[in-house]
């Protein structure tokens, strides 16, 4: 290589738990940065390991495998693994006892100035996805990963002969997209009629809204208008029909779970942020530690963010310490603040304040006497919501919050209107999931899921 650019190369890894911790394996390609051709492939069952664990090691392999190729190189890795890509960056601190030492050994087999850290998304990373699932499956059956049996290389050249297909057709469509939306504009300059808004600082685009009989600008007759939505709230692009938005790949997936219970929960009192912030009573542990041993089961979580208020800081503490991960604080998700009710049962604000209860039963802008409206809870949970879904593109994460934000979620979500929030059941405990793709659509796949709960009560 003398008088030569040192060569470049590109390693992709990735690792997996089934149960976090429990069986686990990692995978790691080294491929050429021009043709996109594998170069090394390598794989390992590791035995019982946490997700962030095998990771490690499969960036390990990867690393090694690309110095024994050509020592002289610099490398890209690229991993959809926020933690370690972070923390490999030294822009996070490694906590982690188990993680230090093999973040250590993996920064000392390429001179720190050769190699740069790039996250990408889960769906771009199917390669060494694959591997670490190979060697799983072969850790499952007493063998360990070989080279002859891997699948992963042509998978993989498959999977890039249909995203190219892919692509083709997301490129026609937002041409299609763009001339439409050149029409519309020039419509709405002839009438004067917007073509889109931005409401609350909604990076989405959205359609025009309908004015006149049917639409916004009246009730149809015999209809009862509802409480009016928030200009604060976000709208987003239609999702459904040939005016959807494409879908950008791996969505942001939030498993929603609501605390577990705490002594003002079986009274039905109002406890929100404003001054009462009490601990899990012994039921509400035993919930915690259920819900925790139902997501080890079901191994998809990569992190966990919670709630800065007590009783959700110790349910995702149960819920990590289970599962192996950190807890990230994130003050968006706190309840809302019931102002002078907190403490009180329903029954009891009714009868101290009832012109304030029923202003508030009936406009998502009323608050509590100096607490948080609906519509303050609702611009602050959409806030938190646009900020974690962009940190974690592509990833399974666990949001431990309350009865107000997770309804708030979900509300949004569907596009329902305000009152919705009354129409819902939400347990304590219980498991709600949303999917955030990034060109705006979402899907609710779960509410309000108790199944943990009722087998933890049968094994006791």
């Amino acid at each position: 290589m003398d008088g030569l650019a040192p060569r470049e190369l590109i390693v992709e890894a990735d690792g997996g738990s089934r149960g976090n911790p429990g069986p686990a394996g990692y995978g790691a390609v080294v491929l050429d940065p021009v043709s996109g051709e594998a170069l090394v492939e390598t794989a390992e069952y590791i035995g019982v390991a946490t997700n962030n664990v095998a990771e490690y090691k499969g960036l390990l392999a990867g690393l090694r495998a690309a110095r024994e190729l050509a020592p002289e190189a610099t490398v890209r890795v690229r991993m959809d693994s926020k933690l370690v890509v972070e923390q490999m960056s030294g822009r996070w601190k490694i906590k982690h006892p188990d993680m230090k030492p093999l973040a250590a050994e993996a920064a000392r087999v390429f001179p720190a100035d050769r190699v740069s850290y790039e996250w990408i998304p889960r769906a771009r990373n199917k390669h060494a996805d694959r591997l670490a699932n190979e060697a799983m499956d072969a850790g499952r059956r007493g063998a360990q990963w070989t080279p002859s049996t891997s699948r992963a290389a042509l998978d993989a050249a498959a999977a890039r002969v249909v995203g190219d297909a892919t692509a083709g057709a997301a490129k026609a469509r937002a041409a299609l997209a763009t001339a439409a939306g050149a029409a519309g504009s020039a419509a709405a300059a002839a009438t004067g009629t917007p073509a889109a808004v931005r409401d609350g600082g909604s990076p989405w685009p959205v359609e025009a809204e309908n004015a006149g009989e049917g639409g916004h600008g009246g009730t149809p007759e015999g209809a009862e208008p509802g409480p009016p939505l928030s200009r604060d709230e976000p709208r987003r692009r239609p999702t459904v029909g040939w005016a959807a938005a494409p879908d950008l790949g791996e969505p942001a997936t939030f498993v929603l779970l609501r605390h577990g219970e705490t002594l003002l929960t079986p009274q039905k009192r109002f406890s929100g942020s404003g001054g009462t912030d009490p601990e899990l009573s012994e039921a509400g542990r035993h919930q915690a530690e259920a819900a925790a041993e139902m997501l080890a089961a079901r191994g998809t979580v990569q992190d966990i963010v919670a709630s800065p208020l007590l009783r959700c800081r110790q349910t995702a503490q149960t819920v990590a310490a289970r599962l192996g991960l950190d807890v990230r604080i994130e003050e968006g998700l706190r309840e809302a603040d019931f102002g002078a009710w907190e403490g009180l049962t329903f029954a009891e604000a009714r009868e101290r304040h009832p012109e304030e209860l029923d202003a508030w039963l009936a406009s998502p802008k009323a608050a509590p006497p100096g607490g948080e409206s609906f519509a303050a809870v609702s611009r602050r949970v959409a806030a938190a919501r646009d900020r974690l879904t962009e940190r974690y593109a592509g990833r399974t994460v666990l949001l431990v919050t309350h009865v107000t934000p997770i309804k708030t979620l979900v509300r949004l979500a569907l596009g329902a209107p305000p009152e919705a929030l009354f129409r819902m059941e939400l347990s304590a405990a219980s498991i709600s999931v949303i999917a955030y793709y990034r060109d705006g659509n979402t899907s609710v796949r779960l509410l309000n899921d108790t199944s943990h709960l009722r087998a933890g009560e049968r094994r006791t």
